[in-house]
Formats: structure tokens, C-alpha cells, sequence
């Protein structure tokens, strides 16, 4: 467990977007390591200065260079980018990008329902400009909100964790911990969902129930980066390596995985089998079809379709390992 936390400290240094995990890592390590596990009134001191001192002496000689030539303020900066906007202009698939959605949609039929629409904001959420993230009709959204999402619902899951520190408790919690940093947090990136993915790996094979709760994340983890790679000669490459894994994936794990102990969620399954099946009509017309039929009009549709698709995915799948990670 020592070196974990000393390899985990490290791994932070090197990139700050693993502070996402680190709630489950704290938690965990405290519990088990510097806690005595019949009773957590009886401290382990000697583990305690084990890993205190070596967390800290990792974060002194990786922030020593910067307190010395004053730049503290502008790493905080860098780090931290809270001037940037919400969304990006291709929406990660999180809860905002399902609250954009619906803000487009009351747009169109805000007239019909007598709700008041700020023109000033009708174009931000699809400008991609930095700082510059507001909605027409819903209520804006600030940081502070972000914040308190992703903390409340990362302490559902470390509260399981306190109370049976084992290693599938703390795999699925560190599984949720991104989860809420990647639904709930600020300005968030696409490639963040590999801090779900990953992690989510290791249970997946567990039984069946877990699978089809992995299925649409998989599925969605994948596809939400189809807009990164947009020009002609990647779609080839793309659109094969994908269905080519898909196919294997699908048949392989499905293969692999026991059937559940417990009694499986009947709807949770349907949703992933018809998840999957609308992936491949979507992708066509994203990638080939929309421009046939709108030529360079409309280009932002694909980028919402997209993003909305792949945020129904991931939040089906959050909710599927909830029900299979508490019950």
C-alpha cells in the first residue's frame, strides 16, 4: 500500500487531471493503511509517517523549482483553468452537455411555452470561444455548482469505501470518483473519460451485471472522440478500427462474463443492446450523410448529436454501476 500511495503522488505530479481520483486514493489508503482495520480509533502511527513523509517530500521536489522562481500563482493558473467557458464547442459528453442540449431545444420552443430567451446568449454554447459558456432559456451554471456535484457524489462512493476498504470496493470507487469528476466538473476534456474506462476494465468481467453497465460506456467512451479525428482520409481508419472492435469486444466479453449471482436489471440490459444498435446509423450520418444532404450548412449538428448520444451512454452506464456497486 506504501508504495501505491508513493506511485500515486508521483503520478499526480506528473498530471494534475488524476486529482480526479485521488478522493478514492485518500480514503482508501487511510482507512487501511494508516488506520487499524478492527478499529478506526487506533491510529497507526508508524504508517502514518511512512506515507505522510513520502507523499509530501515527492510534492516538495516537484513544486521546489516553482516556489523558487516565484511562479506558484502562474502554475495555479495553468492548472486551474476556471477563466475557461463550461463546454468546449464540441460538448464532452457529460450532464452539461445533456443540459445544452435541452437548452437548444427550449430555444426553439420557448414562444410556444412563454419562456423568456436571453438573445444575447443564443450563439455561446456553440462559439467554442473561451470564457464565453451561457444558456438562453436554463439558468447559467458556475463553477461553484460543478464543484459541489462532483464532491457530493464522489462521497457516496468513498462512503462505501470507509466501511469496507477492500479491492473491489476501492476499484469501483475510484470507477466513480471519475465518473462524477467527468459528468459533473468544469470545462472538462474528452480524453478524461479513460479515467472511467480504465479503471472500469478491471470489474467489468466481474458477472454480467457489471458488463452491462461497461457496454454503453465502452461504447460512448470511443465514439466521443470520432470528432477529434474529422478529416477525410482519417475516416477510413477510424470507422475499421472500430467496428472491427466493437464486433470483437461484444463477442469476446460477452464470452468471458459469468452470469450474475444477483438478479440482473432488466431495462439496464435492453438499454445497451439498443444503445449499441444506434451507434451505427449515427455514425453514418455524421461522418458521410449529413454533409450530402446539408452540405456546409448545419456543421455543428454532428458535434451535438454526437456529444448528446455519447452523454446518454455514459450517464445510462453511471447509473448501471451505481444500482451494481451498492447493491
Amino acid at each position: 500500500m506504501l508504495y501505491s500511495g508513493i506511485l500515486f503522488a508521483a503520478l499526480l505530479c506528473f498530471k494534475h487531471i488524476y486529482l480526479y481520483l485521488a478522493p478514492a486514493y485518500f480514503v482508501y489508503l487511510l482507512r487501511a493503511f494508516c488506520l487499524d482495520p478492527k478499529s478506526i480509533f487506533r491510529p497507526r502511527f508508524q504508517n502514518i509517517i511512512r506515507l505522510g513523509s513520502s507523499v509530501i517530500g515527492i510534492i516538495c521536489l516537484a513544486f521546489a523549482p516553482f516556489a523558487y522562481w516565484h511562479q506558484l500563482d502562474q502554475l495555479k493558473s495553468r492548472l486551474f483553468p476556471f477563466s475557461r467557458g463550461l463546454c468546449h464547442a464540441y460538448w464532452a459528453p457529460n450532464i452539461w452537455a445533456v443540459y445544452s442540449f435541452v437548452d437548444r431545444v427550449l430555444i426553439a420552443i420557448a414562444p410556444r411555452l412563454g419562456l423568456a430567451v436571453k438573445q444575447d446568449a443564443l450563439q455561446s454554447v456553440t462559439r467554442g470561444l473561451i470564457g464565453d459558456t451561457s444558456f438562453a432559456v436554463l439558468p447559467g451554471i458556475t463553477k461553484e455548482y460543478c464543484f459541489g456535484l462532483t464532491v457530493a457524489f464522489q462521497l457516496i462512493a468513498l462512503t462505501k469505501l470507509w466501511f469496507e476498504p477492500d479491492w473491489e470496493t476501492f476499484v469501483g470507487a475510484i470507477t466513480l470518483c471519475g465518473y462524477a469528476s467527468f459528468l459533473f466538473g468544469w470545462h472538462v476534456h474528452e480524453k478524461a473519460i479513460l479515467l472511467v474506462l480504465i479503471p472500469f476494465s478491471l470489474l467489468a468481467l466481474k458477472d454480467r451485471r457489471y458488463l452491462g453497465a461497461f457496454r454503453p460506456l465502452a461504447v460512448a467512451g470511443h465514439l466521443s472522440l470520432f470528432p477529434l479525428l474529422f478529416t477525410a482520409a482519417e475516416f477510413p481508419v477510424k470507422a475499421a478500427y472500430t467496428t472491427c472492435w466493437l464486433i470483437l469486444f461484444l463477442y469476446a466479453f460477452d464470452r468471458l462474463a459469468p452470469a450474475a449471482t444477483r438478479p440482473r436489471v432488466f431495462l439496464l440490459d435492453r438499454f445497451s443492446l439498443l444503445y449499441i444498435a444506434v451507434s451505427i446509423p449515427l455514425i453514418a450520418y455524421c461522418s458521410l450523410l449529413h454533409r450530402l444532404v446539408f452540405g456546409e450548412r448545419y456543421e455543428f449538428l454532428p458535434l451535438m448529436f454526437t456529444s448528446s448520444y455519447c452523454s446518454l451512454g455514459v450517464v445510462g452506464s453511471w447509473l448501471g454501476f451505481m444500482v451494481v456497486y451498492f447493491t
